[in-house]
């Protein structure tokens, strides 16, 4: 079996097959955030897209998962409600997830 590479600055290399998947899913759910954005796609299926995105969401830091999770739960929660009678706007939501998904890209790079 082949090893992964170690670099004492940034620790074990993943495999390139590995990082091209974390990069494909990475693409996906930006192009998924513009569908949502431009309304041609729907808070729940952005949501299950966002949700099955797992080899993204395995080489990002655990918190990374926490925040994405409640934050598509409350995307999800605002798509049941009009803005009047929701605690908290999609719009304000979309916003979030845009910076949640700045703040992976950072990461991975």
């Amino acid at each position: 079996l082949p090893q992964e590479r170690q670099n004492p600055a940034t620790g074990p290399h993943p495999p390139a097959k590995a990082v091209s998947a974390v990069q494909d899913q990475l693409a996906s759910l930006t192009q998924a955030l513009g569908g949502l954005l431009d309304g041609s796609l729907r808070a729940g299926d952005f949501s299950a897209q966002a949700r099955a995105h797992t080899a993204l969401l395995e080489a990002l830091p655990p918190r990374y998962t926490t925040v994405l999770h409640d934050l598509l739960d409350r995307l999800e929660s605002s798509a049941l409600f009009s803005d009047e009678s929701c605690s908290f706007s999609q719009q304000d939501l979309i916003a979030n997830l845009q910076v949640w998904l700045d703040k992976a890209t950072a990461q991975l790079t």
